[in-house]
C-alpha cells in the first residue's frame, strides 16, 4: 500500500466485479478456473481506491483490441469513473504469461514434480512482472496493494484470451 492511503478500509475496496465478455470465446476449463479464483480472492480481500473518490466500488472490466476499459461504479451502480489502460506495454508479458500457463497446464498432466515446479516459477515471475506493470500504469488513477494488482492482472489476462 502507498503511504497516505485513506484510513477507512471499508471505503477502499472493490465489493463487486464483473467481466464484460459478451463476444468472447468460451474459456478453457483452466482459464475459467483462474478467472473464478481471481474474482473470489479479489472480492474477499483487496485494497483499491480511486485517487479522487472513495468507495466501496463495483468494477466492470472490458477489453477491446487495444485497451482494457475500467468502469468504476458505486454500490448503487452509478458511474463514478471510467478510464482505459493501453495494452501496448502489457502485450508482451501477457503473451508470455499465456504461453507459460499453457506449458504449466500441459506439464501438470505429463511432467515430473520438479519440471512442474520450474515452469511454475517462470509463471509466477511473469505474473509478478505483469501485476507490477499494471500497478505502475494505473497509479495516477488508482491506489491498490500488490495482491489486488496480481488478481486484477489475472483478470486482464482472462479478458485477453482469444479462442
Amino acid at each position: 500500500m502507498k503511504s497516505g492511503a485513506p484510513s477507512h478500509p471499508e471505503t477502499c475496496r472493490i465489493v463487486h466485479i464483473r467481466l464484460d465478455q459478451a463476444d468472447a470465446p468460451r474459456l478453457s476449463p483452466e482459464a475459467e478456473h483462474e478467472r473464478s479464483i481471481a474474482i473470489y480472492d479479489l472480492i474477499e480481500e483487496n485494497y483499491f481506491t480511486l485517487t479522487e473518490v472513495e468507495g466501496p466500488y463495483h468494477l466492470v472490466l472490458r477489453s477491446d483490441s487495444r485497451h482494457i476499459h475500467f468502469d468504476v461504479r458505486t454500490v448503487d451502480d452509478q458511474p463514478i469513473a471510467g478510464f482505459f489502460l493501453a495494452m501496448g506495454p502489457l502485450r508482451r508479458v501477457i503473451r508470455d504469461y499465456h504461453m507459460v500457463c499453457e506449458s504449466y497446464y500441459d506439464a501438470i498432466r505429463t511432467k515430473s514434480p520438479s519440471q512442474i515446479q520450474a515452469i511454475d516459477m517462470g509463471r509466477r515471475s511473469l505474473h509478478n512482472e505483469g501485476s507490477a506493470l499494471l500497478q505502475e500504469r494505473l497509479e495516477s488513477k488508482v491506489v491498490m496493494d500488490k495482491d489486488t494488482s496480481r488478481r486484477l492482472f489475472s483478470l486482464v489476462c482472462v479478458l485477453r484470451l482469444r479462442g
